[in-house]
């Protein structure tokens, strides 16, 4: 069996898979809040003591982590944890054990969805091949490039830190939005202050606290017990709030030109992904127009940008099946040994 992991920053995602003719199969998973452990070790751990049933040796395992891997180690970002392979490997009693960038999860996982679960934005060129690019917007926003291989018929993925890049306001009013995050922020912004959970809640606050939108009573009081992003998303795509429906048309819009400029940068040819959290929950949003305008609003480059689709993954599990691919891969190349050949 293969152990993978999609670790964030409000959750841990776990699972189990083995392999049912070449393609991977879930055998059991489970999700655990990031905040009530103190290690990934921990957690894991937590995770195989529920799986006591599943006799299987676990031969690999690997582990999809927001922040750059460097020699098998890596400081998460959003998160007080410092993850080390060989560490793990010891501490879980796994022969093979991998740390990756969590886009980089993604854009594994990628070749691994069923086809109902990528849902087609803008069409573009569905037939072209060429380089894609993958922007996920969660808690944090992650960026990666998929670098097609003419060779091997098959992405590379390309893990990166594009979504801590400086914030590039394009009118009045998102300048007026960077200036307020200046201000409240203590100096720089990021794309991920405005395109991310993280972002939902700081474009609400502009509209509430610059632009003087008015919050109804019962918003509030609901922003208080649950969740203020989900409340804003779901207010915003049924239009029961303006004040949301707002604060989604403007999170879309920066999504769309942050998604056109890596399109840009890496000449998606083979189209754009969009992974995360978000966007599979504000379809409706997604749809209306604001983020298509400002993909394709790239001046004299706008033609190339039309001719590339953009899909939504729809799976959360996305990153789950490319660590596992990865592992299994990784530890086939280690051992001569291929669990996915001998399914």
């Amino acid at each position: 069996m293969i152990l993978a992991g999609d670790v964030g920053g409000t959750k841990v995602h776990l699972a189990l898979y083995n392999f049912v003719s070449g393609r991977l199969g879930l055998v059991r998973e489970n999700k655990f809040p990031s905040s009530e452990h103190a290690t990934l070790d921990e957690v894991v751990k937590t995770f195989l003591a529920q799986a006591e049933g599943s006799k299987e040796e676990i031969i690999a395992a690997c582990f999809g982590c927001p922040g750059p891997v460097r020699d098998g180690r890596l400081k998460l970002t959003n998160l007080p944890w410092t993850l080390d392979e060989r560490e793990l490997e010891k501490s879980l009693g796994i022969e093979h054990v991998f740390l990756i960038n969590d886009l980089e999860a993604n854009g594994y996982g990628i070749p691994e969805l069923a086809p109902d679960k990528i849902f087609t934005l803008l069409k573009g060129d569905p037939t072209a091949e060429g380089h894609r690019g993958l922007v996920s917007a969660g808690t944090g926003l992650g960026e990666a490039l998929l670098i097609w291989d003419e060779k091997t018929r098959q992405h590379r993925p390309i893990p990166s830190e594009g979504g801590h890049c400086d914030f590039a306001a394009r009118n009045d009013r998102e300048i007026a939005l960077l200036q307020y995050l200046r201000r409240t922020l203590n100096g720089r912004v990021s794309f991920e202050r405005v395109v991310s959970g993280i972002g939902i809640k700081n474009v609400y606050a502009f509209l509430r606290d610059d632009e003087k939108m008015e919050e109804p009573a019962w918003l509030r009081e609901r922003m208080k017990s649950e969740d203020p992003n989900a409340v804003i998303g779901q207010c915003g795509e049924d239009g029961s709030s303006e004040i949301c429906l707002e604060t989604l048309r403007m999170f879309t819009s920066a999504f769309g030109a942050e998604a056109g400029n890596v399109g840009l940068k890496v000449l998606a040819a083979g189209g754009m992904y969009l992974g995360g959290g978000i966007a599979p929950k504000i379809l409706k949003t997604m749809q209306s127009g604001e983020f298509a305008q400002a993909f394709l609003d790239k001046g004299r480059l706008s033609p190339l940008l039309e001719a590339m689709p953009v899909r939504v993954i729809l799976d959360d599990s996305c990153a789950l099946l490319g660590a596992a691919a990865f592992a299994e891969t990784r530890a086939a190349e280690i051992s001569g040994r291929s669990a996915r050949g001998a399914s």
